[in-house]
C-alpha cells in the first residue's frame, strides 16, 4: 500500500500545480472544491482505465511488463519535470470555467492512465488503489488552490519536478524488485 500512496502523491502533483496556478489568478468562492472535485475525479478514473488495459494486454506482454511500466512511469516522469521547468498554461486562462476545468482535468489526468498500468504489477486492490490517488489529488488540489491564492506560484514548477523524480523513482523500483 505504501507504493499506492507515493504513486497518489507523485501523480498528484500536476493537479497540485495547475492549482496553485488556478489559486495565484484571484479566484471565485468554491475554487478549491470545484479543483478537488474535477481533478480527483479524473485522477481517480484514468489510472483505472489504464489498469483495465494493462489487465488486457498482461498476458501478451507478460515477459516485458516490468520493462513497460519502467518505461511509461520514467516518460511520464521526465515529461513532468520538462513541464515544471516551463511556464505554465495558467498564464493564458482568462476565466476559469466548467469547461476550462474539465480540460485540465482532463490533460493532468492523461498521465495517470498510463500510470494505471503499473497497478497490474503490485499485489493491490485497483478499486482501493484508483480511490486513493482520486483523494489524495482532491486535498493536493484543494491545498494547491488555497497555496496559491495566498502566496502566488512560486511552488507550482518544484511540486511538478517532485512528481516527476518520485514517478522516476518508482519505475527504477519496479524494474529492479
Amino acid at each position: 500500500m505504501f507504493e499506492v500512496v507515493v504513486l497518489a502523491v507523485a501523480l498528484s502533483m500536476d493537479a497540485f500545480a495547475v492549482s496553485i496556478g488556478l489559486g495565484s489568478k484571484g479566484n471565485t468562492r468554491g475554487l478549491g472544491l470545484k479543483a478537488g472535485v474535477f481533478f480527483g475525479s479524473f485522477q481517480a478514473l484514468m489510472p483505472f482505465i489504464g489498469y483495465l488495459a494493462g489487465k488486457g494486454v498482461l498476458g501478451w506482454v507478460e515477459a516485458y511488463a516490468h520493462w513497460i511500466a519502467f518505461c511509461l512511469l520514467t516518460l511520464i516522469g521526465a515529461k513532468m519535470i520538462y513541464e515544471g521547468l516551463q511556464e505554465g498554461i495558467e498564464n493564458d486562462i482568462k476565466e476559469i470555467t466548467n469547461k476550462m476545468m474539465l480540460l485540465l482535468a482532463i490533460a493532468t489526468s492523461i498521465d495517470a492512465m498510463a500510470a494505471g498500468f503499473s497497478l497490474t504489477l503490485l499485489d493491490i486492490n485497483a478499486y482501493l488503489a484508483c480511490l486513493v490517488i482520486g483523494m489524495t489529488t482532491f486535498i493536493f488540489s484543494w491545498l494547491g488552490v488555497r497555496i496559491g491564492r495566498s502566496s502566488g506560484t512560486w511552488l507550482e514548477s518544484k511540486s511538478e519536478i517532485f512528481g516527476g523524480v518520485v514517478l522516476i523513482l518508482i519505475g527504477v523500483k519496479l524494474l529492479v524488485y
